[in-house]
């Protein structure tokens, strides 16, 4: 079993040292509750965004000093955690997700179908274990394209992470109201995996989100979810499954 929380958030700092306060804030309360995994917003660690100008900028921050000022700041806890941001590799801008682990970078995972202007398509879908479970990660819009999870899936993966970031223009946010939690409960049924995704909500400047912020499990019932509009954390205790080779209906 693995105690998994998925935050949603009603602002994401565009100061490293305002987001690793806030990071190491929920860890102290993740680990007065046991919990096992994090999972923070997609691009949680200096802010999502779609000009190419800004994701240059903060990649380069994030390369350069504040993903390292992140890992020292969180040496010591006991919860693992799933942290966003976009980097800079060889040249190349990435949509990444890190897994960390008292202090220490575990892995990552870059979006495959990333939408943002200038940054290159992930690969590569690592799996890792915590707590005997066996989990992977996609990223917002990879929940649009089943070949993603199922990718993870097939490497008997028992969990799948959806860092999110739904700040849309509010005509945008409201089509994607219901669509994103289908998203989710589509993905389950189509693995047979635990889906737990965590996003941001709330408006900022002329951005809404509403959130889908929630847990699903592999027959597509929602078991944990923070209301829309909230700020506020699921929790859920996701068993080990019984591992059966998945049918991946679409």
């Amino acid at each position: 079993m693995i105690r998994i929380a998925t935050v949603q958030c009603l602002s994401i700092p565009d100061n490293a040292s305002e987001a690793c306060d806030a990071i190491v804030q929920r860890l102290r309360w993740a680990d007065e509750e046991a919990i096992d995994l994090v999972v923070f917003p997609e691009a949680f660690l200096l802010g999502h965004s779609y000009s190419a100008a800004t994701i240059r900028s903060r990649a380069r921050e994030i390369s350069g000093y504040a993903l390292v000022e992140l890992c020292e700041c969180v040496v010591g806890f006991r919860a693992a955690l799933v942290v966003g941001a976009f980097e800079l590799v060889d040249g190349h801008f990435f949509n990444s997700a890190f897994v960390i682990e008292e202090g220490r970078i575990a892995g990552r995972y870059s979006k495959a179908h990333p939408n943002e202007p200038g940054v290159t398509a992930g690969s590569a879908f690592p799996t890792f274990v915590r707590s005997g479970i066996r989990f992977g990660l996609n990223i917002c819009n990879d929940a649009n394209h089943p070949e993603a999870p199922e990718r993870i899936a097939r490497q008997k993966a028992e969990v799948i992470l959806y860092p999110l970031n739904n700040m849309l223009k509010p005509e945008a946010a409201e089509r994607w109201r219901a669509k994103s939690l289908a998203n989710l409960v589509g993905r389950a049924r189509q693995t047979g995996c635990w889906i737990a995704s965590s996003d941001v909500t709330g408006r900022s400047g002329d951005f809404l989100s509403f959130g889908c912020t929630a847990i699903v499990a592999p027959d597509g019932h929602v078991v944990a979810r923070v209301p829309e509009m909230k700020e506020g954390v699921a929790v859920y205790d996701v068993p080990a499954l019984q591992f059966q080779e998945p049918m991946f209906e679409r």
